[in-house]
């Protein structure tokens, strides 16, 4: 589930609050851009983008230091951080995550391994929910 990410001592009430914040967030022409323009347009507000990476963990390295706010998935750590806050958004998005595997790999351990961690950070309640 993305959520928005701020650091912790910034406690945003809304996503409207961080519109005078720098923001991070990806490339521009990527989908999750895209996506996260539309969410802060719909707030009211232009984002600031003063960062930009495809790296989940840079974001969250700049949210952490105060350096930025933006959206993350879930399953990039945030909610596992101390010094971040995280904030579910308006309507709650989701997203699917899919494996693709060659055919007949599909029951090799590795690959339920892998299957049966990203299920259970999936569905694992974090702090903030």
């Amino acid at each position: 589930m993305p959520r928005l990410v701020s650091r912790a001592s910034w406690k945003p009430t809304r996503l409207a609050r961080l519109a005078t914040r720098p923001w991070v967030m990806e490339p521009v022409g990527s989908t999750a851009r895209e996506w996260t323009t539309a969410i802060c347009r719909t707030a009211g507000f232009e984002p600031d983008v003063r960062f930009t990476s495809t790296d989940l963990l840079i974001h969250l390295r700049l949210i952490e230091t105060g350096q930025a706010a933006g959206m993350l998935p879930d399953l990039a750590g945030a909610p596992d951080r101390a010094s971040v806050r995280t904030h579910r958004l308006p309507a709650r998005p989701s997203r699917q995550i899919y494996t693709c595997v060659r055919r007949g790999a599909s029951r090799h351990p590795a690959v339920r391994a892998f299957e049966a961690a990203a299920l259970k950070a999936a569905t694992t309640p974090t702090a903030s929910q």
